[in-house]
């Protein structure tokens, strides 16, 4: 299948030499939900802009559903809706006269219909004659979620579209997203709600010091590179490792009440029954066991550190 979104050897250098990206390839597959994540000022609101025509790339080409951003702008674009970090819209216009003016900026006809749902599903329909300037922080962010789905893109940006958001709207947003994606449409999102990425994502991408470092299936990314501990409250403490032991990477707690086995996720589940046969044969005892995972954040700040 060919990517909906296709970047090869994208750059961008802005007055004064700082460069924001550096030969960036990346393609994006349709139907997906694709986590771009990144610290601040790592090249992700860059990327987004060149690809959403607001920004122009020094070097590299972008296509958009097999659209060139430059040589074929307007059919390019009218594929893409963005919801920005910033909230920018008329604040005299009401909830209604904004969306639909966003529609027919792209010569869409009017459709009164699929704008009442896109308000509905949104909770906005009961404000839709209220003025910007009337709405809350949070209803704000609705609109523009609105104006950007107004023209029935087939691509969709969030650039950090939870930032500062109540948890009702942030729930709505999710659910609205999964629709979208369930209808076909490609949702590329930015995000400092590191969970979110793990709940929602089917890839992720990586982006530190304008460089794309990784991009791998989010389950795949999960067994790679995540760790998984095993906590063992023990029955009496213990003052050092049994030398049975000494083999397996386990710690010993400084009450000597505590043990924690660290170990790939990859690792075989069986292994476990074995360490702890292991641990009944040294004459340990426990009264509790837990285990956890890596969390994609936990990969993510391990990632972006070893690049530093």
């Amino acid at each position: 299948m060919q990517p909906i979104i296709s970047i090869s050897g994208l750059s961008k250098t802005y007055a004064g030499g700082f460069q924001a990206l550096k030969s960036v390839d990346l393609d994006i597959r349709q139907g997906e939900i694709f986590a771009l994540l990144g610290p601040n000022g790592a090249g992700k609101t860059t990327l987004i802009s060149i690809i959403c025509g607001i920004v122009n790339a020094s070097t590299g080409k972008v296509s958009a559903d097999g659209h060139d951003i430059v040589t074929e702008y307007r059919p390019a674009r009218a594929k893409i809706g963005l919801v920005p970090q910033e909230l920018t819209t008329d604040s005299f216009e009401t909830v209604w006269d904004t969306v639909k003016f966003s529609r027919g900026l792209f010569g869409k006809p009017p459709n009164p219909a699929y704008l009442e749902k896109i308000l509905r599903d949104l909770s906005l329909w009961d404000k839709k004659d209220s003025k910007i300037m009337a709405l809350s922080g949070g209803m704000k962010r609705r609109v523009m979620i609105a104006k950007a789905l107004s023209h029935e893109p087939r691509i969709l940006f969030l650039d950090e579209p939870t930032a500062g958001v109540d948890v009702e709207l942030r729930r709505d947003m999710w659910e609205m997203v999964r629709a979208l994606r369930e209808s076909g449409v490609t949702i590329i999102l930015t995000t400092h709600y590191i969970e979110e990425a793990e709940e929602m994502a089917d890839r992720i991408g990586v982006i530190s010091k304008g460089e794309i470092i990784l991009v791998e299936d989010k389950d795949v990314l999960m067994r790679k590179l995540g760790k998984k501990q095993l906590s063992l409250q023990l029955q009496e403490p213990l003052s050092s490792l049994p030398q049975g032991l000494s083999g397996y990477q386990f710690e010993l707690a400084a009450d000597g009440h505590e043990l924690v086995y660290t170990f790939d996720a990859q690792a075989q589940e069986t292994g476990i029954a074995g360490l702890l046969r292991q641990l009944h044969a040294a004459g340990v005892d426990f009264k509790d066991l837990q285990t956890r995972e890596s969390s994609l954040e936990e990969i993510f700040v391990s990632l972006v550190r070893a690049r530093s």
